[in-house]
């Protein structure tokens, strides 16, 4: 079993950046690949970003390419998720996710181990 702890989050001015760091522990040997999904009020769960385990390959949703970056830390089993210029439709629960491979965060199945979540509240 890997666990998920994500951090960071709470309320974020409109323009403004923040980082959502997700903490792996456990068996995270089964999770070397490593995602973020979000979940809007009254919306379905969707898929943000996903990254390898090299890094070498990063994946993201359209709604945040060119605005969000996600990246990772093996030696801390840390993986990132680099927000800029937050708009007010980011505002969401953020969960981290791990997986086999990045096409499995990408499809219907999503994630193999799921954190908390995390609330990230975008005001104007």
């Amino acid at each position: 079993q890997a666990q998920l702890v994500e951090a960071g989050g709470g309320l974020v001015q409109a323009g403004e950046s923040t980082r959502l760091p997700c903490a792996a522990s456990g068996r995270t040997s089964s999770t070397p690949a490593m995602g973020w999904f979000r979940q809007a009020p009254g919306k379905e769960r969707e898929f943000v970003a996903s990254i390898s385990w090299s890094g070498s390959s990063t994946y993201y949703a359209d709604s945040v390419k060119g605005q969000f970056t996600i990246s990772r830390d093996n030696a801390k089993n840390t993986v990132y998720l680099q927000m800029n210029s937050l708009k007010l439709e980011d505002t969401a629960v953020y969960y981290c996710a791990g997986a086999g491979t990045t096409a499995q965060l990408m499809g219907v199945r999503g994630g193999d181990y799921w954190g908390q979540g995390t609330q990230v509240t975008v005001s104007s």
